[in-house]
């Protein structure tokens, strides 16, 4: 984390600018290290990772913690968390007001954004995309979301980062190459109309919007054009790249105009050695969703970069349900400063977790955040030392820790948007507070309904007709 950058002209100070430290710009498919500058936000230095937002917050936390204790520099949002009604009111603000999403979210000012249609990981939707339109989720339910809705959205919110439109798997990681081609057809459409319908060169630049463009998860010998309109076509209109396949990433030394553009992951990231191989590929900034699933699940993070020099296997997590924790006055992390680790300890956090205290999913978010930002941070250490460095590292990190993150053995918070896969035919996800008394015919009305964590009275303290009595009288 350093200040947040200034330029000595409009030009510079608009857009989002991108310098490579090492290695030279003509290396491809290798970890790389750089620094992102964003107008009047933090300067991210390159590789590190994006917070995961759902419905324009960083789960269980408040945007006053967000800003005294974390140290991420950046957030992904959803288009589709905001429109859950016909008139959205962030389709109100006002175009003059200048970075609209930031006030209206109630970010911390120096924390960059960046704003796609969907969520990441993004909920199934019925049917899939049409030719003129994405299929979205919102807390109402499913609709469409047109390319001119999107690109409204973009120029009354004005967030950092920009991606259009792509159209992604529905339901099969594999479609027919039909179906990919298709894809990759619609996907350039989609870009094609979103630039004409905010000129990146003139209305973007001049709200500050840089524009990360698509790069498909299908086959590079069906999307090679595509890329190639990228590199020749757009280039100039273009601040970066969103990748969906890290596996691509290689390819892109066949397009020497998008090399030295940052690389923004959606990958598929369930642990921190997913991370290291998508940075080893050549990837800048990663988005890591198994952060909140982590934090939700009461798992405290405990991997470190570089891992450790100790024998045996670690685990990536610690489990804070764990009857081991009751009397610990232990921190969650031997040696972690983060806020919770310096004030509190782990028979507190399971104290909480047992009392269904939102504090604790707080503080584990907050713990789970500062490693991850330290992990980032030793990468880069380690890069500053050397490709080969980096590698030898990885193999031992991966050698020294479990392959995945333990899952939790008590109960997640009661869900909210982002835990939603809408299955067909699925249950209600959370229980209900209130639960039908067993007997309908009871002579006492006022008793059809009772708590569903009630009081058990012993038989003794049972009036005659087995119904208990009025415990204020």
């Amino acid at each position: 984390m350093t200040q947040p950058a200034t330029g000595d002209s409009q030009q510079e100070s608009t857009l989002t600018m991108f310098e490579l430290l090492k290695p030279a710009v003509a290396d491809v498919g290798v970890a790389r290290l750089g620094r992102l500058a964003f107008a009047s936000r933090r300067v991210m230095e390159t590789p590190n990772y994006v917070a995961v937002a759902s419905r324009g917050v960083i789960p269980h936390l408040t945007p006053d913690n967000v800003a005294k204790h974390t140290s991420f520099d950046a957030a992904y949002l959803a288009i589709e968390d905001f429109l859950e009604k016909k008139e959205p009111p962030i389709l109100k603000l006002n175009l003059a007001t200048p970075r609209n999403l930031q006030s209206f979210t109630s970010f911390p000012s120096d924390r960059a954004l960046v704003l796609g249609p969907r969520r990441f990981p993004a909920v199934t939707t019925p049917v899939g995309n049409g030719a003129h339109h994405l299929s979205i989720f919102t807390s109402t339910g499913f609709r469409n979301l047109t390319i001119p809705e999107f690109a409204k959205t973009i120029e009354l919110t004005q967030p950092d980062i920009a991606i259009p439109p792509a159209d992604l798997f529905h339901t099969s990681t594999t479609p027919q190459s039909k179906r990919q081609v298709r894809m990759v057809e619609r996907t350039e459409e989609w870009v094609d109309e979103f630039f004409h319908l905010l000129d990146p060169q003139g209305r973007l630049k001049d709200m500050g919007v840089s524009v990360f463009a698509p790069v498909l998860p299908v086959e590079y010998p069906i999307q090679w054009d595509y890329l190639r309109y990228l590199a020749e076509d757009v280039r100039e209109s273009l601040s970066g790249l969103a990748v969906y396949d890290v596996n691509l990433v290689p390819e892109l030394a066949n397009y020497p105009p998008l090399v030295a553009l940052p690389r923004l992951s959606f990958g598929p990231s369930k642990t921190p050695q997913d991370l290291l191989r998508q940075i080893s590929l050549g990837i800048d900034v990663c988005t890591v969703p198994f952060l909140n699933t982590a934090s939700d699940a009461g798992i405290a993070l405990s991997f470190t970069f570089p891992p450790p020099d100790t024998s045996g296997v670690q685990p990536l997590g610690i489990d804070m349900w764990s009857e081991d924790h009751t009397t610990s006055l232990q921190p969650l992390v031997d040696g972690c400063k983060c806020y919770t680790c310096t004030h509190h300890h782990r028979a507190f956090i399971k104290h909480l977790l047992n009392a269904k205290e939102m504090l604790g999913w707080n503080l584990l978010q907050l713990h789970n955040h500062s490693v991850l930002s330290t992990f980032f941070s030793g990468i880069r250490e380690t890069l500053s030392q050397g490709t080969e460095k980096f590698e030898e590292l990885s193999k031992k990190f991966t050698a020294a820790y479990e392959p995945e993150i333990p899952r939790g053995t008590g109960e997640r918070p009661r869900a909210r948007g982002y835990h939603f896969k809408s299955i067909a035919g699925q249950t209600k996800i959370n229980e209900p507070s209130w639960q039908a008394f067993e007997s309908d015919d009871s002579p006492h009305p006022e008793a059809i309904a009772e708590p569903a964590a009630s009081v058990n009275l012993p038989p003794e303290a049972l009036l005659g007709n087995g119904v208990a009595p009025d415990l204020e009288k």
